[in-house]
C-alpha cells in the first residue's frame, strides 16, 4: 500500500507571509510568558494569540505546504488513541508533532503547529498528530486537510454544548465525506453510527473493533445508539463490548457490523496496570502488552494501529512502541503523595464513568474516594446524565467519600440514591480543602481514588503539584 505521508503542497508561496511570521513570534512569546508566570503550558494561548495576529496561520503552516496530518476525533478515547498513534509512528522512525496535553479546540491545534514550527514558518518533516474536539473538527479540517481521520466513537457528551449525538454525527459526516480521495477514513465498526459515516465516499476506509467471543459489557440505560442507523429498528447484539459498541445486526433491514480490517482477537485486563491485546491486521498478528487498564484501551490501541494501516506505514515495532506508553493525565494515573498513593480517574460522561468504574472494580476500588464535579463551560452545565452512571455498582465498596466541586450538592444527592450511606459522605466544595480532608481520612495501606471531571481534576492535580507530589499536567 502506498504511504500517505509525503508532503503534497496545495500552494507554493515564495516566502512565508510577514503577518504569519509576526503571528509565530507572538504565539511563541505568549507561551513562554505563560509558563514563566506559572499560568499554564501555553497549550491554548499560543494558538489564540497567533490566530489573533494572523487568522490564517494554521492554514499557512499546514494546509498550503501539505504537511501530513492525522486527526483523531470522537466522544471518548481521543487522548489515549493519539498518544498510541504518536508512539507507533515514532517507533517506525517517523518524526511526530503531537498535541499531547490534549488541547484539542481550534486554538489548541493551532498551538500545536505554531509550537513545532520554526520562526521561518517551517514544520519538521514528519507527521502532525492532532487530537481534535468533535465540535471543533469542522473548523480544523479545512485548515489542515487530514491525510487520515479517525473517529473513535459517539456518546452523549456535554448536551448543552453539542446537542444530541445525531448533531455531532452529522457534523463529522460532513467532514468525513469531504476528505480528499487519497486520505484514509478510519472508523470504529463496533459503534453503529460511526460505522456508517461517509459510506459512499471514495477513498481508503479502514475499520477496527473487537472480535472476541464473549461480551465484556451489557446494554444499560447509559447506552446511546442501540437502534439501526438505517431503519431505526432495535439492533440485535451477538456480543456487547462497551456500552452500545459490539457485534450487532439489524433483524429488520439486514444491516450488520462491517468486516473488521483491524480486529482485537484476544483481550485480558490485568488490574489497574496492564492490558494484553491480540490483534489481527492485514499484515499479520500482533501481541501487545500495554501499561494501562481497560477494555477501552483495546479499542484505542486497535484504532491507532488502524491509522498506520490506513497510512500505509509498517507495524514492525508496534509491540515495543506501545509497551512504554503509560496513562495520560488523569487516565488512572498514579501519584505518590508522601507515602500514600492517589489514583486520578478522569470521567466526563456516562460511558467514561462506567468504563472507569469497571476498571477500578478489578482491584476492588474505589474504597476511599474523592469525587468532584463542576458546571463550568468546559465541563458542561447539564449534569442530568449523572443518573445514567452506574454508581450503584461501586456503592457497596465505598468506605468514605469526600465530595467536591461546584456541583458537589448534586453529586452527593446522586451518590445517596445510589446507596452510599450519608454517614460515609462529606461535602467540601473547595478542592484543596477536600484533598486535605480526603487524605487525612485515608487509613494506612489504602489508596485514594480521585474520580472527577476535567476542571476539578486539573485544580486537584495542580494542588498536588504545589505540594511537591507531581509535575505539570501538560507534561505527562
Amino acid at each position: 500500500m502506498t504511504s500517505l505521508l509525503s508532503r503534497r503542497p496545495v500552494g507554493t508561496p515564495t516566502s512565508f507571509p510577514l503577518r504569519g511570521l509576526l503571528a509565530l513570534a507572538a504565539g511563541k512569546s505568549a507561551a513562554r510568558a505563560t509558563r514563566l508566570i506559572g499560568r499554564g503550558g501555553g497549550t491554548a494561548i499560543t494558538g489564540m494569540v497567533a490566530r489573533k495576529v494572523d487568522p490564517r496561520i494554521l492554514d499557512e503552516l499546514v494546509r498550503i505546504p501539505g504537511v501530513p496530518v492525522v486527526a483523531i476525533t470522537g466522544s471518548n478515547g481521543k487522548t489515549t488513541t493519539a498518544r498510541f498513534t504518536a508512539a507507533l509512528l515514532r517507533g517506525e522512525g517517523i518524526t511526530v508533532c503531537h498535541n499531547s496535553a490534549g488541547a484539542n479546540l481550534i486554538q489548541g491545534v493551532t498551538s500545536l503547529a505554531v509550537s513545532y514550527a520554526n520562526l521561518r514558518g517551517h514544520l519538521p518533516q514528519g507527521v502532525l498528530v492532532a487530537e481534535v474536539d468533535e465540535g471543533a473538527l469542522p473548523m480544523v479540517a479545512p485548515e489542515t486537510l487530514p491525510r487520515a481521520l479517525l473517529v473513535t466513537d459517539l456518546f452523549r457528551d456535554q448536551l448543552d454544548r453539542f446537542g444530541e449525538i445525531y448533531a455531532v454525527a452529522d457534523a463529522i459526516e460532513s467532514v468525513a465525506a469531504a476528505l480528499p480521495a487519497d486520505a484514509a477514513l478510519v472508523v470504529n465498526a463496533d459503534d453503529p453510527m460511526v460505522a456508517t459515516l461517509a459510506e459512499k465516499r471514495e477513498g481508503r476506509r479502514v475499520t477496527f473493533g473487537l472480535a472476541i467471543k464473549r461480551s465484556t459489557d451489557q446494554i444499560t440505560r447509559a447506552a446511546d445508539t442501540i437502534r439501526c442507523p438505517r431503519c431505526q429498528a432495535d439492533l440485535k447484539y451477538r456480543h456487547v463490548y462497551l456500552s452500545h459498541m459490539g457485534d450487532y445486526s439489524c433483524p429488520s433491514c439486514g444491516f450488520a457490523r462491517p468486516k473488521l480490517d483491524v480486529a482485537v482477537t484476544s483481550l485480558e485486563v490485568v488490574g489497574l496496570d496492564r492490558t494484553r491485546v491480540g490483534l489481527q491486521t492485514p499484515s499479520g498478528k500482533l501481541t501487545l502488552e500495554i501499561p494501562q487498564s481497560g477494555v477501552h484501551i483495546a479499542y484505542d490501541a486497535a484504532g491507532a494501529v488502524a491509522i498506520l494501516v490506513g497510512l500505509g506505514v509498517s507495524l514492525d515495532h508496534a509491540a515495543e512502541s506501545l509497551a512504554s506508553v503509560g496513562p495520560a493525565f488523569g487516565r488512572l494515573e498514579k501519584i505518590e503523595a508522601d507515602g500514600r498513593t492517589i489514583v486520578l480517574a478522569f470521567a466526563k460522561n456516562p460511558t467514561s464513568y462506567n468504563t472507569t468504574l469497571r476498571a477500578l472494580a478489578t482491584e476492588g476500588e474505589p474504597r476511599q474516594l474523592l469525587i468532584a464535579a463542576s458546571n463550568t463551560l468546559v465541563d458542561g452545565e447539564d449534569f442530568g446524565w449523572l443518573w445514567d452512571v452506574d454508581f450503584e455498582t461501586m456503592a457497596p465498596r465505598v468506605e468514605r467519600a469526600v465530595i467536591s466541586g461546584t456541583r458537589a450538592d448534586e453529586l452527593a444527592n446522586r451518590l445517596h440514591y445510589a446507596g452510599v450511606s450519608a454517614s460515609k459522605l462529606k461535602v467540601i466544595e473547595d478542592r484543596p480543602e477536600a484533598l486535605t480532608e480526603a487524605l487525612s481520612l485515608l487509613p494506612p495501606g489504602s489508596r485514594l481514588v480521585v474520580l472527577s471531571g476535567y476542571t476539578p481534576l486539573i485544580e486537584l492535580r495542580d494542588e498536588m503539584r504545589r505540594r511537591g507530589w507531581t509535575g505539570r499536567y501538560w507534561a505527562v
